[in-house]
């Protein structure tokens, strides 16, 4: 992939960063009402949100584009973000965050075992689940405080989503044909898994949310198909409709929408 994409991929990130840096906080003094099950929810995904990054800084400096690392550079900065604004959410709810998860720890050190594409595999799997799990708190919650939250974040991860198809689909390319189709397959493995995960430990809040175990898990499973199609590049970098499409009427419009979908696929040039 040309530098010069990623180098769009820069300014996206940098105009996303400096609208974030002009706008308002969410009103923490508001305060918010969790329940036990939804706030246990939220702070394991906190955990999942706030790890430092720098391995896959390291790893994506090493790839040789000072394009494609400085993106990820501000990738990180939007997830140490997500962090922040759960963090808040907890303390404006009467909770504190988590120290530590059992699911995070093997996540994180999966992570650190292995290289640059195989963590943006890693990564892929985290992102789709985390769509339809902010999706499920934004829709889900009657705490206005608890959905603008989720509403933030999950705008922020429909971009991740094909910024890290463009550089998994370079990568994919680079691989011999027979070896893509058990690559693939073998992430999608590993969606599935993860979305069990999910579905069991953080059961009770997808109820709560208005979204089953067995839902929520077909919805992240059906989420596989166009991410795939995105990565070897039959479809364009996109955010699954099956995660972002049903509630798109209640989010304010992208600055930079799709003219068809109502989705942006890639930064402006």
């Amino acid at each position: 992939m040309a530098a010069s994409e990623f180098a769009a991929w820069v300014r996206d990130f940098a105009t996303e960063r400096d609208r974030r840096a002009a706008g308002a906080d969410p009103d923490w003094e508001s305060g918010a009402v969790l329940s036990p099950a939804v706030r246990a929810s939220i702070q394991r995904f906190q955990l999942g949100e706030d790890g430092d990054g720098a391995n896959l800084i390291a790893k994506a400096d090493a790839a040789g584009d000072p394009h494609y690392t400085a993106a990820v550079r501000l990738f990180e900065d939007e997830e140490h973000n997500h962090a922040r604004l759960l963090a808040r959410l907890l303390e404006a709810g009467g909770a504190t965050t988590s120290a530590g998860h059992w699911s995070d720890t093997v996540f994180a050190r999966m992570r650190r075992a292995v290289g640059l594409h195989a963590e943006l595999l890693l990564l892929m799997v985290a992102e789709v689940v985390a769509l339809r799990y902010y999706r499920a708190l934004r829709d889900g919650t009657e705490d206005p405080l608890t959905s603008e939250v989720a509403r933030r974040i999950l705008a922020d991860e429909e971009r991740h989503i094909p910024f890290h198809c463009a550089r998994l689909h370079a990568s994919i390319a680079q691989l011999p044909r027979a070896a893509r189709r058990p690559v693939l397959a073998g992430w999608r493995m590993l969606l599935l898994g993860a979305g069990l995960v999910v579905a069991a430990d953080h059961g009770r809040a997808l109820r709560e949310l208005g979204v089953g175990r067995g839902r929520f898990l077909a919805d992240v499973a059906g989420s596989a198909g166009p991410v795939v199609a995105a990565i070897v590049g039959t479809d364009p970098p996109r955010v699954p409709a099956e995660l972002a499409e049903p509630a798109a009427a209640a989010r304010p419009p992208h600055p930079h929408p799709h003219p068809r979908s109502g989705y942006r696929l890639r930064p402006r040039a």
